[in-house]
């Protein structure tokens, strides 16, 4: 992805409405550190502890593996702000 690619995505939320991108009050929110999803905000609200220390798969089109492929982030360590990415997965 070129850099106005990236630039578009940076602080919009993962599976947002297109419309209203953007984070939303009163909501908890991690952010994707590297990988097709870098910049996106992923919400976490209700998540519990142990759900917010594990990894995710979350569905996109922008990696290695086109439609139906999956980007994973995993907790950074000490930062439960962020999620790294850790690959790609079809």
């Amino acid at each position: 992805m070129n850099s106005d690619g990236e630039q578009l995505l940076r602080g919009r939320v993962y599976g947002a409405d297109p419309d209203h991108p953007g984070p939303l009050a009163g909501r908890s929110y991690v952010e994707l550190v590297g990988g097709p999803l870098d910049g996106l905000l992923l919400d976490i609200t209700g998540w519990t502890q142990d759900e917010i220390g594990t990894s995710v798969s979350l569905l996109t089109d922008l990696g290695q593996f086109g439609l139906d492929g999956w980007a994973l982030y995993d907790p950074r360590p000490g930062d439960r702000s962020r999620f790294d990415w850790s690959g790609d997965s079809p």
